[in-house]
């Protein structure tokens, strides 16, 4: 986490943004890039990550080594009281976040750019709802949740940051670590490096841990 891949720093160079479709955020948050509506619609419906949500979705929750988890929280808890109003919803998103990202020994995520994503997606408003269907604090679209009855699970917590991270972790590893394809696979905005360079400038800046 203390230095960019390749991959991330390519992503760094300098170009032009993808038009801002979204109203400004909490406390100044800076809006996010949207694919347009179509590929956005788009985003997210490989059928392999079918599987991959039932499977994570049923699965037990993770445990992480406490003393970890207590850096963790008296790091970042503090960045998250101008988007989080209470203590136990900033503890609650830092656990989950934690959590999820570490799930997979042979392939975590960094629990700081989840964050950042989770600020960019939906300035951390677990019922934030995007033109093209999106839903909750990373902004699953709800395709493979909906035939899966998993839909109303979307708004919580625990269920969208499991999925949210899950989907991530696919693109990552489907795009061989590269981030900046990754997030833009998420994003559904492929070809276009805004998203992504916004997402790696407020992990860089804003909640690097």
């Amino acid at each position: 986490m203390r230095g960019l891949t390749r991959g991330l720093a390519v992503a760094l160079v300098v170009a032009a943004a993808v038009p801002d479709t979204r109203p400004a955020g909490a406390a100044g948050a800076p809006a996010a890039p949207t694919a347009s509506g179509t590929h956005r619609f788009q985003a997210q419906r490989e059928p392999e990550l079918k599987e991959l949500l039932q499977k994570i979705v049923s699965s037990a929750d993770c445990f992480t080594d406490r003393y970890e988890a207590e850096v963790w929280h008296n790091a970042m808890e503090p960045r998250l009281r101008s988007f989080v109003a209470t203590y136990e919803d900033r503890v609650d998103i830092l656990d989950h976040v934690y959590c999820e990202a570490k799930r997979d020994p042979d392939l975590t995520l960094p629990p700081d750019l989840v964050l950042a994503v989770i600020e960019v997606e939906s300035r951390f408003d677990p019922s934030a709802v995007s033109r093209s269907g999106a839903v909750g604090l990373m902004q699953v679209m709800p395709f493979w949740p909906s035939r899966l009855g998993m839909r109303d699970q979307l708004i919580r917590t625990a269920p969208n940051i499991r999925m949210g991270c899950e989907i991530l972790r696919y693109y990552f590893r489907a795009e061989h670590h590269d981030w900046a394809r990754a997030l833009a696979r998420y994003n559904g905005s492929v070809g276009h490096r805004g998203y992504a360079q916004l997402i790696i400038d407020r992990w860089q800046h804003a909640w690097h841990f």
